[in-house]
């Protein structure tokens, strides 16, 4: 796996499942790091959504094209497949309609990568059972007042989620403390990485 420098394991995971001179949209990207680094290192045609106006400026410093915009509302302005991958890191849980984003995902883009925290991670399923509170971990750092997920889902939620919406999952990856997790991931993996496609 090729290494990259000053970026997060999923944004390295992320890197290396994308094709190099990719069309990539990012909905949700941030401050535009993941999207610099793939146009930077794989010469993708990079485009962002990002509701954060401060995140949006930051993008724009860098030159990347990123639209000010909510993905609750779709992604009307695309015909249906004109990406080659649609990322959806760390943003899926935080929309309000997951089930239409999710939809309008598979279908501008031929592969989707989705990235989300694992509310059924083992010390979240502690705290909930012996202190009866919201779970708060390194991937669910947030109080229950004042968290930005709107969604808590585990991994075997998304599997059963692609399941019945006859979604095929291409890849998984799983990431705990200490790098990915092979054994029994709903329980120890803190997040979770998918690259899912329509089935044909």
């Amino acid at each position: 796996m090729q290494k990259r420098l000053d970026i997060k394991t999923d944004y390295e995971l992320i890197y290396n499942m994308i094709e190099p001179n990719s069309k990539v949209l990012d909905l949700g990207c941030g401050d535009g790091s993941l999207l610099l680094n793939l146009v930077k290192g794989k010469k993708i045609q990079a485009q962002g959504i990002e509701i954060n106006e401060v995140f949006v400026r930051k993008c724009v410093e860098k030159g990347l094209n990123v639209f000010h915009s909510d993905i609750d509302s779709g992604l009307f302005g695309y015909p249906d497949d004109s990406f080659d991958y649609v990322i959806l890191n760390q943003s899926m849980q935080q929309t309000k309609k997951v089930d239409f984003v999710m939809e309008e995902s598979l279908r501008v883009g031929k592969k989707v990568i989705v990235g989300f925290p694992n509310f059924a991670y083992l010390w979240a399923r502690m705290r909930l059972f012996f202190k009866g509170k919201v779970p708060i971990t390194i991937s669910l750092p947030w109080s229950w007042y004042n968290t930005e997920n709107l969604h808590f889902l585990s991994i075997a939620d998304f599997i059963d989620y692609c399941e019945v919406k006859d979604v095929f999952i291409e890849e998984a990856f799983y990431l705990g403390k200490k790098g990915l997790v092979k054994f029994l991931p709903n329980l120890f993996a803190l997040n979770a990485l998918f690259l899912i496609k329509k089935k044909s």
